[in-house]
């Protein structure tokens, strides 16, 4: 099996990475600092037509849509929030794991692959504290975007699932995070490995729970 994975270069997309490779699976890793096997910021539509050219012919069974940022922690209503804030987090969370899946969908159909987006409880409208706009708006953002993706790429046979990965502990997570990057990588894995025609549109926990929309 071949994965490729986003933001693969720290946090849950390099334990995801060491998860599939140790299994004996082809992993292609991307991060923006070449910390992974192919430098790519999402961001930047060159860097995925690069993708693209040097992955051409080869198929894709998972792409996993990692890379993401949560540039608004303690920002004020009253003055936070700028322009440019929103704008950066939109062009990684959003676009660029559309022109990641876009860039590899030749891969995808070549192997009838699955597509996993990395999302956040914090998207739900379910679940709306206050806070954090720009991430709750980017991650609500990638729901959509998921759940029309599954509906277009249904015929082709290409699942597309949307998932919670836990408030983890990495740097985005923070130390006083629920649980490990280790828990939540090996939680993830198995809803990838679950994930069908019949689940897609799916948006669940990394442990396996439906969330509401």
């Amino acid at each position: 099996m071949h994965v490729v994975i986003t933001g693969a270069g720290r946090g849950i997309g390099k334990a995801l990475a060491e998860r599939y490779r140790t299994a004996g699976h082809r992993v292609t890793g991307t991060a923006r600092d070449g910390s992974a096997d192919l430098v790519l910021d999402v961001t930047d539509p060159a860097g995925h037509r690069a993708m693209a050219a040097a992955l051409a012919g080869d198929p894709v069974d998972l792409l996993i849509c990692n890379a993401g940022i949560y540039p608004d922690k303690g920002q004020r209503l009253e003055d936070g929030y700028p322009p440019a804030m929103w704008a950066d987090a939109f062009a990684v969370n959003v676009t660029g794991t559309f022109l990641a899946v876009q860039a590899l969908l030749p891969n995808l159909r070549a192997a009838r692959g699955k597509i996993a987006l990395i999302s956040s409880q914090m998207a739900s409208d379910q679940r709306a504290p206050g806070g954090s706009y720009i991430y709750r708006a980017s991650k609500a953002a990638v729901l959509n975007l998921g759940r029309n993706l599954s509906t277009d790429l249904r015929a082709e046979g290409i699942a597309v699932g949307i998932y919670h990965p836990g408030w983890v502990q990495t740097d985005m997570g923070g130390a006083a995070a629920e649980i490990t990057v280790d828990e939540a990588a090996d939680g993830l894995v198995a809803r990838f490995d679950a994930l069908d025609l019949a689940d897609s549109g799916c948006f669940r926990t990394w442990d396996g729970r439906e969330h509401a929309y």
